[in-house]
This record gives C-alpha cells, sequence and structure tokens, in this order.
C-alpha cells in the first residue's frame, strides 16, 4: 500500500490551523463583548469589574493582533498553492513561491506565539508587588548581600520603566540591610518578579574576612502581589496600630514626631510599618497597604502550593524558604537551583541584567501550564 505523506501532512495542517482559528474566533468573540462592557456606566462605576475587564481587554487585544496576523499567513498560503497550481503565469508562481516559503516558515512561530497566549493568564501576574529582602544567616555579610539584591532589583526595575518607592528599611552595621521593603509600580510586574521570591545564597570572601575565606550567606526575597481594597477586607477592630518616631542609621532619629506606624492584625498576628514619610497619615496608608498584601499572600501562598503540587512544577512550589539560587563570586557563576540553570555572568546579573533568568523560569512554567492543559493544536 503507497501512502502519500506530502497529502496526509498537509491535511493535517489544515486540522490544526482549523483548531488554532477556532480558538481565536472564541477569543475574538469574547473581546467584542469586553469592547461594548467597559463602556456601560453601570461597569465604569464597579471598581473592581472595571478593573478585570480593562486588563482582560488588554489581553485579548493581543490575541485578536495575532489571530488577524495568522488569517493573513493561511490566505497568503491559500492564494500561493493556487497561483503554483494554476501555473499559467510563470512571473506569479515565482512571487507566489516566495510568498508561500515566506508564509511557511513565519506560521509556526506565529502558532508558538498564540499556543503562550492562549495559557489562561493568572490573574495576579498584572498585579503591583511589595517586595521584601531580609538578611539571613551570614551577620553583616547577610546585612550587605541582602543590600547587593535590593540594587539588583532595583537595577532591573528601572531597565524595565518600573518604579520603586521604599516603605520600610532597617540597615546594616556594616552597610547593607537586615531588611527593606519597597514597592514596584508597572506593567505585568508580579508575573515576572514572583520568580524572585525564595532564599538566595551568596558564596564569596566577606569584607570583614581577613584569612581569605570564601563564606557562604543568605537572604530572603519575598515578592507580594499588592492587594487592592476589594481583594482583602480588613476589619479595622482587628488591627492594632502603634505610632513611633522613625529611627535613622545607628538608631538616630529621623524626627521627633511620632509619624512612623506599626500595624499588628490580630487574628493572625501578621505586623506590617512604614517609617519612609513624614506625613503619619500617609505611613499609615502604606501600612495598610503592605498589611493586605501580606494577607493576600498568605493565602496565594497555599493555592500555590495546591497547584505545583498538582503540576509537579518546578517552578513555583508555593514555599517560601526554599533555596532558589547561587550566586558564586570565585568562580563569576550565577546557579537557579529550580530548573538547574548556570551562567557565569554574575557581575551583569547582580547589575540588574536578570532577564534571561527570569525568561528561562517562565519558559518551564508556560510549558508546566501547556502540558496540564493538554490541549490539541
Amino acid at each position: 500500500m503507497h501512502y502519500d505523506f506530502g497529502s496526509i501532512y498537509r491535511k493535517f495542517a489544515e486540522i490544526v490551523s482549523l483548531i488554532m482559528l477556532d480558538k481565536l474566533n472564541i477569543v475574538k468573540q469574547r473581546f467584542d463583548e469586553v469592547s461594548d462592557l467597559i463602556i456601560q456606566p453601570d461597569i465604569i462605576s464597579d471598581q473592581k469589574r472595571y478593573v478585570e475587564l480593562n486588563k482582560e481587554y488588554k489581553d485579548l487585544k493581543n490575541l485578536v493582533d495575532k489571530r488577524e496576523l495568522y488569517i493573513e499567513f493561511t490566505n497568503n498560503i491559500e492564494e500561493a498553492q493556487e497561483i503554483i497550481s494554476d501555473g499559467s503565469d510563470a512571473e506569479m508562481v515565482e512571487m507566489a513561491k516566495m510568498q508561500l516559503e515566506e508564509a511557511k516558515a513565519a506560521l509556526p512561530l506565529l502558532e508558538e506565539e498564540i499556543k503562550v497566549l492562549l495559557i489562561p493568564k493568572d490573574p495576579e501576574d498584572a498585579k503591583n508587588v511589595v517586595v521584601e529582602v531580609r538578611a539571613g544567616t551570614g551577620g553583616d555579610e547577610a546585612s550587605i548581600f541582602a543590600g547587593d539584591l535590593y540594587r539588583m532589583y532595583t537595577k532591573y526595575c528601572e531597565s524595565r520603566g518600573w518604579k520603586t518607592n521604599v516603605i520600610d528599611l532597617s540597615e546594616g552595621t556594616s552597610g547593607g540591610y537586615k531588611e527593606i521593603q519597597f514597592e514596584v509600580t508597572g506593567e505585568d510586574v508580579y508575573g515576572t518578579l514572583k520568580f524572585e521570591a525564595g532564599v538566595h545564597r551568596v558564596q564569596r570572601v566577606p569584607q570583614t574576612e581577613t584569612q581569605g575565606r570564601v563564606h557562604t550567606s543568605a537572604a530572603t526575597v519575598m515578592v507580594l502581589p499588592e492587594a487592592e481594597d476589594f481583594d482583602v477586607q480588613i476589619d479595622p477592630k482587628d488591627v492594632r496600630i502603634d505610632f513611633f518616631c522613625s529611627s535613622g542609621p545607628g538608631g538616630q532619629s529621623v524626627n521627633t514626631t511620632y509619624s512612623a506606624v506599626r500595624l499588628t492584625h490580630l487574628p493572625t498576628g501578621l505586623v506590617a510599618q512604614c517609617q519612609d514619610q513624614k506625613s503619619q497619615h500617609k505611613n499609615k496608608e502604606k501600612a495598610f497597604r503592605v498589611l493586605r498584601s501580606r494577607l493576600y499572600d498568605q493565602e496565594l501562598a497555599k493555592k500555590q502550593e495546591e497547584d505545583a503540587a498538582k503540576r509537579n512544577s518546578q517552578v513555583s512550589s508555593g514555599d517560601r524558604s526554599a533555596k532558589i539560587r547561587t550566586y558564586n563570586y570565585p568562580q563569576g557563576r550565577v546557579t537557579d537551583h529550580r530548573i538547574g540553570l548556570t551562567l557565569y555572568d554574575l557581575q551583569n546579573i547582580v547589575n540588574g541584567d536578570i532577564q534571561r533568568i527570569i525568561d528561562e523560569l517562565s519558559l518551564v512554567e508556560n510549558t508546566e501550564k501547556l502540558k496540564e492543559a493538554s490541549e490539541i493544536f
């Protein structure tokens, strides 16, 4: 029996194309619905719904643009094949062959992009974040390392056009920070920085080491999605509010007014404080934002743990104490332990060039999600 494999492949490609187009048509239908909804007065007056729909509109717009491109490529292929089959005009046939080649080369890449965009979005990914870097084991060297991580993140955020704003800090005795909290605002911040949560280790000769021995120190990074008022409801009766004087390096008073604010959530024991503003009111507002984010993250961690267990995830385990990355200065090496990625580019990485690591982690997460969805395209 003779099989025409060329014909079988073309038939399979047609089926894949129809399935893809069918999915994209559903997206287009939803996009038209959302476009209509976001201009309705009752939606505009409902803050939570309006924010959700605006985010959905932006995500769908990207897919709708890819749909237009996909239709253009498939039409070009069909048109070129018809001209080649006809064969009556040699010049047109040559042009059609070129058009066919270009479209066939571009289509698989576009299909891969669409597959990734069709993965259901994590609703948290679009949120701003509160990042907390806390020195762990290693004494003064751990504080210096926490300062290095803070600098690395601020430089990275700057390169992305995101804004950073310090909320609270406690300086180390020999430089760096025992702890520092800062806000990051921009587009899809949590979806990017969530991969940085966990324990970071550094291996190097500390400034205070006279024997030239390599020490290992650590710092913990927490990335909390910034919760909106409607995400977490806090009963004022559940919060104890303490006011105190802001303090600078060495415990000196920044000002003599009680402008710094510490909030304690009595049911959970979670604490949030802010002392970077001179206004007590502004510090209180920021501290409440941090407290909301802490409560929200607590619930999110449980959900991520369940999801990760289902997916056997390498990337997002929900375990905030997992060792995720080592920065080895003598070897100029950075290793991300979750995916076994090693890069000999330490200086650029600690200067904020962490995009490649984030891209690799994002790729692994998307692959896991695609596998989980197990949809045929």
